[in-house]
């Protein structure tokens, strides 16, 4: 394997509406999660990956799990649980590209993850460890595994990509800090968001949550500033700078345009690319995903990547 990630898909529900989800009548299914969207871009972009998770042993279990394998990622260490169902999730376009996420996964299979959870023989074969903010979030068997598969990854001499990916409706902010400053401490490259940064030292600057991320251990920091592009910074290559933003005509969707820039990133750096166009190349997946409802439905592959960053009709910058 590539990238393995640990964490909970669901299968999400959209109107076909905007306006107050109470006026809805009609709805479209899809699957989501952070973690198997960045897998799935990958994916697309021709890397090996894997899914550790649990799902329910429902029809949603099935949905999530045949869809994720239709999508070329791995899914034999995804469990099904007997007792548990299936995460789900309702997004809400409010109103033009205001969007309300609403979960219902309390209680959920995969927040039954555990340390037993983990196959060291699987995870041992992989190159990079993928890992969110939001599966330590779930309970504290998840947190517990999250824990796990980093003392595995450093054991087996893993790169650590961890996404802050802060989900305060999940967890106290005092326990949202404490962890995800602990995780960014074990981790090799951090993905923040500038909100990130201010929730976790108290400033949107870049370059300060950069420096901040930097003294707990990390080399690569990535810091997200949405259309505007990123910042990075690497200890080991002494290299920072900007990378620049795509800007869209139309924004349709912005959930999940993190998990596509993280997938970019993650790829560029596996396929051997500089820091500087890895970044780019997630900047670029980022603005992909914003143009499509959905997702993954705006990932891409590698020909439509290429397409996309020699388009000059379509896309300013």
């Amino acid at each position: 394997m590539d990238v393995i990630s640990i964490g909970e898909a669901m299968v999400l529900f959209t109107p076909e509406t905007s306006g107050p989800m109470r006026y809805a009548r009609d709805y479209t299914s899809r699957i989501a999660g952070a973690e198997i969207n960045t897998l799935i871009g990958l994916a697309k972009l021709e890397h090996e990956t894997g899914w550790i998770s649990r799902v329910g042993s429902d029809e949603f279990g099935a949905m999530l799990k045949n869809a994720v394998r239709g999508e070329g990622v791995d899914v034999s260490e995804v469990a099904a649980d007997d007792e548990a169902p299936t995460g789900i999730f309702f997004k809400e376009n409010v109103y033009g590209d205001h969007v309300r996420v609403h979960y219902y996964r309390k209680h959920s299979a995969a927040s039954f993850l555990n340390p037993e959870s983990i196959n060291e023989d699987y995870l041992s074969e992989g190159k990079v460890l993928y890992i969110t903010g939001i599966t330590p979030a779930l309970s504290d068997s998840c947190s517990k595994a999250v824990f796990q598969a980093i003392e595995i990854a450093k054991k087996h001499k893993l790169t650590i990509v961890f996404d802050p990916n802060i989900r305060y409706k999940l967890w106290t902010e005092e326990k949202a800090r404490n962890t995800i400053l602990e995780i960014a401490g074990h981790s090799d490259i951090v993905f923040p968001g500038t909100s990130e940064g201010e929730f976790l030292f108290g400033t949107s600057h870049p370059e300060k949550i950069a420096d901040a991320l930097h003294e707990l251990g990390p080399d690569t920091i990535v810091v997200k500033k949405g259309e505007e592009g990123a910042y990075y910074s690497c200890l080991s290559k002494k290299e920072q700078g900007h990378a620049e933003g795509f800007r869209v005509k139309q924004v349709i969707d912005p959930v999940g345009a993190g998990d596509g820039f993280a997938a970019g990133v993650v790829s560029g750096l596996l396929d051997g690319l500089s820091l500087k166009e890895s970044v780019t190349r997630g900047c670029a997946i980022g603005a992909m995903v914003t143009m499509v409802n959905g997702d993954i439905e705006g990932l891409p592959d590698r020909k439509t990547l290429e397409l996309f960053l020699s388009s000059k009709s379509d896309v300013s910058r």
